[in-house]
């Protein structure tokens, strides 16, 4: 038997399957494209800043070399950052105020309790307007030399990578002459940021891993001069919206 080709018909299944493919991968880089936010600040009232303490609860977050939790760290700096806004006049809230995961108890938790209680932070932001949000954390890694503030901002916002560029460029001039880390962008990452539009920043205020910079993230004196440096950056960026 003569064997029949069919050019048309295969030119037509591969214009199908060109097409198809081509709009999988336009869906695929809309998704992981930073959004282009809209968001702008009210004039009428100073923002809100939102402070989020990370980790809480059955989540330790990293240990440190002294055997110290980072939710502990981070939960106590929040709470001296967020007594420092309110005594220069700054709005403020926390995510958490005790030793918790925000997750649902009443609700399915079992092996999720980490991507629900995220959610329930990211409703938390997103159920006020004209916010600032600032979540709080200590870095770790397996070499016990690397050492220094390290903070992230939101892809959607430029506003949020203004504040963290002052905040890297205090906390240089006025805690860490030497650190020569560079703000970056979550980059699909970091959950919270990537899905706020608002400005937002994460900062890992120091690595628990480095012996030293473990003891000093412990201390009241350190947590207390790191706070400080943190609202003044935040009441300065504040003024220039007003």
């Amino acid at each position: 038997m003569k064997k029949r080709n069919y050019p048309l018909f295969s030119f037509f299944i591969f214009s199908i399957a060109f097409i198809l493919f081509s709009s999988m991968l336009v869906t695929f880089f809309s998704e992981i494209a930073p959004k282009k936010s809209t968001y702008t600040f009210s004039k009428a009232s100073p923002p809100l800043v939102i402070i989020d303490a990370g980790h809480g609860g059955e989540d330790c977050g990293a240990i440190g070399k002294n055997g110290c939790f980072e939710k502990d760290i981070n939960l106590s700096m929040s709470k001296k950052l967020s007594s420092i806004l309110s005594g220069i006049g700054i709005k403020n809230i926390l995510t958490r105020n005790s030793d918790i995961l925000l997750y649902d108890k009443n609700s399915d938790y079992i092996g999720q309790k980490k991507h629900l209680d995220m959610q329930e932070r990211l409703k938390i932001v997103n159920s006020y307007q004209n916010v600032i949000f600032v979540s709080v954390h200590q870095n770790a890694f397996p070499e016990e030399k690397y050492s220094g503030f390290q903070i992230y901002f939101s892809p959607n916002s430029q506003s949020s990578q203004i504040i963290a560029q002052k905040l890297e460029e205090a906390v240089r001039l006025q805690i860490q002459p030497s650190n020569k880390r560079k703000a970056k962008s979550s980059a699909g990452n970091i959950y919270l940021l990537d899905r706020l539009e608002c400005p937002a920043v994460l900062l890992e205020c120091g690595f628990l891993s480095n012996p030293n910079e473990c003891e000093l993230l412990c201390s009241e004196e350190y947590q207390n001069r790191m706070c400080a440096v943190i609202a003044s950056c935040l009441e300065n960026f504040i003024a220039a919206q007003s």
